[in-house]
């Protein structure tokens, strides 16, 4: 039984491997040319390929489900054409064992994407990011398309570049009074996080906006006193699915704190929470269509349902999440109703094969 778990894990592992590799390098050859549509300043065509290849652990943890579930349907698809699984059925293996055989790679393969997705992509994302910026124009205000926006009480900040090692470039900052009239403009040319807890900036002007003058200043040193750390300036420079699960319970409880709207990280850290249940659900209602309505039909068949299955998951679940952060329904229903949907049907399907 042992000889025959590695076979059958070879055969899904090396599958899902295979279709892994494929869509990575169809992805990056595809953003490769998409990059070279924006290119400007110092970005040129060989900062666009180290972008690239520096996103590659982003898009290998993106898409370790649907590979498990296109390695499924490969693997063992290959194993019934050939009249394996067949035998394997007649010398006495459950389609439950067999089940089993195939899950324990797939939670291997689920626990290196989930891994890499939570240590790895967010630092290389950020780098990626950030070296864009810089190379598109770090010092102009509001330069960047890849900049981002942050409220902090009374002030809104715009970040061109965010660095790993607590550098900021391009700082735009706009505070407001009571009343909300524009009080104060501000741009930064750099910023630098100390240890005692306050950024010092570097090439400061700026306006004070008072009810009968406007004051220009320019300084070349100042000090900014804000909550704001090189931590959690990591975390708005990247859209939430692409954050670790840590991170994302760190930031909402900083919004909340602010007063601001969470529910897009909560969904995307629940979300991210039951991916693997998800994953699960997909590979049992493709081992059930294996055993079923797929044992005879071509690999391209194979191949086209699991994408069509794949899609309308991921679809369905982005619409479901989209309608609970409009109509503020709780993100841990919203993230756990599709996976578990998903879990039932996979398992009610697999008890109907005979």
């Amino acid at each position: 039984m042992r000889l025959l778990q590695g076979y059958i894990g070879r055969a899904v592992i090396m599958a899902a491997l295979a279709v892994l590799g494929v869509i990575i390098a169809l992805d990056c050859l595809f953003s490769f040319i998409a990059e070279l549509e924006g290119l400007r300043g110092n970005y040129q065509a060989l900062q666009a390929l180290q972008f690239v290849f520096t996103t590659v652990p982003r898009r290998f943890h993106e898409y370790m489900p649907l590979a498990i579930l296109l390695g499924t349907l490969i693997g063992l698809g290959v194993l019934a054409n050939s009249g394996e699984l067949t035998v394997i059925r007649a010398a006495g293996v459950s389609v439950g064992r067999v089940s089993w055989m195939v899950l324990r790679p797939v939670l291997l393969l689920l626990v290196i994407g989930m891994s890499v997705g939570e240590f790895i992509s967010p630092y290389t994302e950020q780098m990626a990011q950030s070296n864009r910026a810089i190379a598109e124009g770090k010092g102009e205000a509001l330069s960047s398309r890849y900049g981002f926006w942050h409220r902090e009480g009374d002030e809104f900040i715009h970040v061109n570049v965010v660095q790993p090692n607590g550098v900021l470039y391009g700082v735009t900052r706009y505070r407001f009074n009571e009343d909300r009239t524009l009080a104060e403009a501000q741009f930064v040319e750099r910023a630098i996080y100390q240890d005692e807890g306050y950024w010092f900036l570097e090439g400061v002007r700026g306006s004070a906006l008072e009810p009968d003058r406007v004051e220009a200043y320019q300084r070349e040193t100042d000090r900014w006193d804000t909550s704001l750390t090189p931590q959690l300036l990591a975390l708005v420079v990247l859209d939430p699915e692409r954050l670790a699960m840590r991170k994302l319970v760190e930031y909402s409880g900083y919004l909340s704190r602010q007063g601001l709207e969470a529910g897009e990280y909560l969904l995307s850290f629940w979300q991210k929470l039951f991916q693997p249940l998800a994953t699960l659900g997909m590979v049992l209602i493709a081992i059930s269509f294996i055993f079923g309505p797929l044992r005879e039909v071509t690999m391209g068949l194979r191949l086209t349902a699991g994408i069509v299955a794949g899609m309308l998951f991921f679809y369905g679940q982005q619409f479901i999440g989209h309608l609970s952060l409009v109509f503020h329904v709780s993100p841990l229903m919203a993230a756990l109703v599709p996976p578990l949907l998903c879990l039932v049907v996979g398992t009610v399907l697999l008890k109907r094969v005979r």
